[in-house]
C-alpha cells in the first residue's frame, strides 16, 4: 500500500492557487498537492494528470510544502558553485603570478599550473580542472608571434639574397617536368 499523501496543512493554500495560478508551472504545483489529497490519486497517476514526469511531479510538489503553500514560479533554489575548490577570489589569487610572468613574454605551462594547484588543495586533481579554472577567468590560448624574439632581420635578408643561386632553376615557363605521352 502507498503512503498517505503529505500536505495536508497546505492544502487550502494549494487550492487557492488553482484559480489564481499565472503560469502553468504555477498550475502544476498546485495540482500536484490537490490531486493526491482530494481524489486520492498516485503520483503516478498526478504525474500523467498534469503532464510531467513522476519525478517532476514530486519535486512541484516538495518544493510547494517546504514554501508554505507560496507558488514559486518554477525558481529553483539550486545553482551556484557547489563543488568548488576555491572561490573566485581565491583563484584569481592562485594564478595572479602565472599571469604576471605570461605578460612579460613568459609561456603559460597549465602542467605547472596543475601541480601547483595540487600542492595548494593538498590532493590529485585532473588536468581538466587546471583548464577549467584558466577558463573561468578569461584565459585563452594566444597564437604564437610572427617572428621569433630573438630573430635578426639582417640576417634573413642576407640569407635570402645568397640562397637563390643554390636553388634549382626551372624549365623555363609552360615546360611541365613529369611524365609525358
Amino acid at each position: 500500500m502507498a503512503r498517505k499523501a503529505r500536505g495536508r496543512d497546505v492544502s487550502e493554500q494549494a487550492k487557492g492557487w488553482l484559480s489564481k495560478a499565472k503560469t502553468a508551472e504555477e498550475l502544476r504545483q498546485a495540482q500536484a498537492v490537490v490531486l493526491p489529497l482530494e481524489f486520492g490519486m498516485s503520483m503516478e497517476q498526478t504525474a500523467r494528470a498534469i503532464g510531467v514526469s513522476r519525478g517532476w511531479a514530486c519535486q512541484l510538489r516538495n518544493r510547494f510544502i517546504q514554501d508554505g503553500g507560496v507558488c514559486t514560479g518554477g525558481k529553483s533554489s539550486r545553482g551556484g558553485r557547489r563543488r568548488a575548490n576555491m572561490s573566485l577570489e581565491e583563484e584569481e589569487a592562485f594564478l595572479a603570478p602565472f599571469f604576471e610572468s605570461a605578460k612579460g613574454g613568459g609561456i603559460l605551462v597549465v602542467s605547472e599550473i596543475k601541480n601547483a594547484l595540487d600542492q595548494c588543495l593538498g590532493r590529485k586533481v585532473a588536468l581538466a580542472s587546471a583548464y577549467n579554472l584558466l577558463h573561468r577567468h578569461n584565459w585563452r590560448k594566444l597564437a604564437p608571434d610572427k617572428r621569433h624574439p630573438q630573430s635578426d632581420a639582417d640576417a634573413q635578408d642576407a640569407w635570402k639574397k645568397n640562397s637563390r643561386s643554390s636553388l634549382p632553376q626551372s624549365g623555363g615557363p609552360g615546360r611541365a617536368k613529369g611524365r609525358s605521352g
